[in-house]
């Protein structure tokens, strides 16, 4: 979420709403006068009655974006069917590779040699939706979760802000294929994919 502030996108107006009431983002946009609001999922008797809530107070903003960071719940199928292609998700491996948790340790059990980051529209299928934009790193003999982690981290820091960014300018069309980018080309021997420089 810092990231995407850090990015001076071109938003009219943002909100950040979170369902956990200690989450450092609350403070961090406070600091920078960003409306906040806080819907502690605990305080609800069901994840149906949660969404609700939560589609409640996106709906009050009527947002042309909802940019999931740190969000670390499943939404219900009716939720992201409402918010169809305004919903996006970083996902911290190569989609479709290890959906769900602890990517970086399966992407190390697996013995795969290239481990990354993807930008994608959410879809009732978990971590299945087209994709934006993918960044990938090398994966080290000597590395842990942790180093790896850290290694994915910086290359999420550089792709979701460029994905809000396409996406605010109008610049993704989804097709029958997945995404495709105005303006946006493929670097040879660079791991973006499309560039982040357009």
């Amino acid at each position: 979420m810092q990231m995407l502030l850090d990015a001076k996108l071109p938003a009219k107006a943002i909100t950040v709403i979170s369902n956990n009431p200690a989450a450092i983002g609350l403070e961090i946009a406070r600091s920078r006068h960003i409306e906040t609001h806080v819907l502690d999922h605990r305080a609800y008797p069901s994840r149906e009655l949660f969404d609700a809530a939560l589609a409640e107070k996106i709906d009050a903003r009527q947002p042309d974006l909802i940019a999931l960071a740190g969000f670390m719940r499943i939404l219900g199928n009716s939720f992201v069917s409402r918010y169809q292609n305004q919903l996006i998700n970083i996902h911290p491996s190569l989609l479709p590779a290890f959906s769900g948790l602890n990517t970086h340790a399966r992407a190390l059990n697996e013995g795969v040699k290239i481990h990354g980051c993807t930008v994608h529209f959410v879809t009732p299928q978990l971590d299945h939706g087209p994709i934006i934009i993918q960044a990938a790193v090398p994966v080290l003999p000597e590395d842990t979760t942790e180093t790896l982690a850290a290694r994915v981290l910086q290359q999420e820091h550089l792709i979701y802000p460029q994905a809000v960014r396409w996406f605010l300018e109008d610049r993704l069309m989804l097709t029958n294929n997945g995404i495709k980018i105005r303006e946006a080309t493929i670097e040879q021997h660079v791991l973006y994919s499309p560039r982040l420089d357009q």
